[in-house]
């Protein structure tokens, strides 16, 4: 992997990871489309999702400061545990547990047959029509004050199904959101912060694996894809969320669907190899 190829591999990853079209599954089927193709590996995809993961902690970061205070001081006293701020920092703990664990115990499919081209382009259209019927019949009178536990670790199993390159990461918990009646941009919003403890744990762990277990990249090219995607991932994050505001998911349930088709036709003409 050359630097033009990480450069551009940064630029997707910051342009599609906060939509519901998933940025694994455009980093796995633009590596295979560039000159030296290659697929740029889950450690890849893990570490330039530190980036822009960093984006959302600064575009958050008021929101972040004051849920990480209230929590600590729900644990002395000095804040009531009932606090909105405080209860959102536990399910944000609790919602970010069964990616955890189903992330250890599934490791090795998820850096192998997980990343078939063929599963990628099933993922994209099934997750795809979901969604269209979650944005469709979702009640959608839900802010993030009606979040409670049960509800947590339901977008906590949600987000865990983006560990399957096609899925998406914010399109899972997104739709789980729409269909347990949150309104699209409070779905959102609590799935960008969700993903803050899961994506840093998973880039760092990949990042520590780097260094003995070298890929088709370097770090110096890792880097730079990752400065790209965090500078794109604050542009798109902040857009994202204005759009889904006054718009439903349906641009993203067609896009997924033909990209998905398109990939079946070019694994089923040869062009590129699962």
């Amino acid at each position: 992997m050359n630097w033009f190829e990480a450069a551009f591999l940064g630029l997707i990853q910051g342009l599609t990871e906060f939509l519901p079209i998933s940025s694994s599954a455009h980093l796995r089927i633009v590596g295979e489309m560039l000159p030296n193709a290659a697929d740029p590996g889950a450690a890849f995809t893990a570490i330039t999702q530190l980036g822009t993961e960093t984006a959302v902690m600064v575009f958050f970061w008021r929101d972040i400061v004051r849920i990480v205070q209230r929590w600590f001081g729900s644990l002395s006293g000095k804040v009531d545990r009932k606090d909105p701020d405080a209860r959102m920092g536990w399910y944000i703990i609790l919602g970010s547990l069964p990616i955890v664990v189903l992330g250890l115990l599934f490791q090795e499919q998820i850096e192998g047959v997980f990343r078939s081209l063929w599963l990628v382009a099933t993922t994209l259209i099934a997750f795809g029509l979901v969604l269209a019927v979650a944005d469709v019949y979702g009640r959608q009178q839900r802010d993030l004050a009606g979040l409670d536990a049960k509800r947590g670790i339901i977008f906590g199993f949600a987000q865990a199904l983006a560990l399957i390159p096609g899925v998406s990461r914010s399109g899972g918990t997104i739709t789980a959101g729409l269909f347990m009646g949150f309104t699209r941009e409070a779905a959102a919003r609590y799935s960008f912060l969700l993903a803050i403890p899961a994506v840093f744990g998973s880039g760092l762990y990949q990042l520590a694996k780097s260094f003995n277990e070298p890929g088709p990249y370097s770090l110096a090219e890792t880097a730079l894809a990752t400065v790209i995607a965090f500078v794109v991932g604050y542009v798109i994050v902040g857009w994202f969320l204005k759009y889904v505001s006054n718009n439903g998911y349906r641009l993203f349930v067609w896009y997924r669907v033909l990209l998905g088709l398109a990939l079946y036709l070019l694994l089923g003409f040869g062009v590129i190899q699962p």
